[in-house]
């Protein structure tokens, strides 16, 4: 399972990284959709793994400047 999650969060990485800048990134989008999978996601705000998404994607947008 965690080699998964890891070859997942590369994957997302790498999408990132060849994304162009959007409202929300690709990691904060693909955060969202598991999160609601999962039921893990909140009425109001955001839920955890599509916070770390954003955070990704705050990172390499840092990284391009």
């Amino acid at each position: 399972m965690w080699r998964h999650s890891l070859s997942v969060m590369a994957l997302g990485l790498l999408l990132a990284v060849g994304a162009a800048a959007c409202d929300k990134g690709p990691m904060q989008r693909t955060g969202e959709k598991v999160d609601r999978a999962t039921g893990q996601d909140k009425v109001i705000g955001t839920g955890p793994l599509e916070q770390v998404g954003k955070n990704i994607d705050e990172a390499v947008k840092w990284l391009k400047e």
